[in-house]
């Protein structure tokens, strides 16, 4: 079921449809819509607050690379990496950890896949705007069969590669 706010924002659950959005990859220039990414595709899903955030980058990111073995073993088709941050920031983050074709690095610059799944967090005291809570999904053909939504927004527990990949 899809619960809805009064301002009709979506709080994807699992077995909810995930919402179609445009998100970007590596420039302005190369939108691409989730129900692409995701249309008959087993995907891991991963969000987090901020490319080259020390969190983000200490051990979010670089848990998702190193486990790129296993969730393709798992049958998993594509790893997608999101975060409210030009898709210029997503590009550079992803060269300087060389994720390659392991991840794709995706940007949700005005935050719409974030308010569409009801994530938002408000880091505009500290990195000058609204991001995305940190969380992890699985989704088969855009169907969500997993999602592990950090609920402080920030913290690393239940969203690490790790978590996700046990759930497989």
């Amino acid at each position: 079921t899809v619960d809805t706010h009064a301002n009709n924002i979506m709080v994807v659950k699992v077995g909810d449809k995930f919402p179609d959005v445009t998100l970007f990859e590596g420039s302005p220039a190369g939108a691409v819509k989730t129900s692409e990414i995701l249309a008959g595709k087993k995907v891991v899903l991963f969000a987090l607050p901020g490319a080259f955030t020390p969190g983000c980058s200490k051990t979010h990111l670089p848990g998702y690379i190193e486990d790129y073995d296993q969730f393709k073993a798992k049958g998993v088709d594509t790893i997608v990496c999101v975060s409210v941050n030009d898709p210029f920031v997503m590009a550079a983050w992803g060269e300087s950890f060389k994720v390659g074709d392991k991840i794709r690095m995706l940007a949700d610059p005005r935050g719409e896949l974030a308010e569409a799944l009801d994530v938002v967090l408000d880091l505009t005291a500290v990195l000058g705007n609204k991001r995305s809570k940190r969380y992890s999904m699985l989704i088969e053909d855009g169907c969500v069969k997993h999602f592990n939504l950090e609920e402080d927004g920030g913290g690393l527990t239940c969203s690490l590669s790790n978590n996700l990949l046990s759930a497989i």
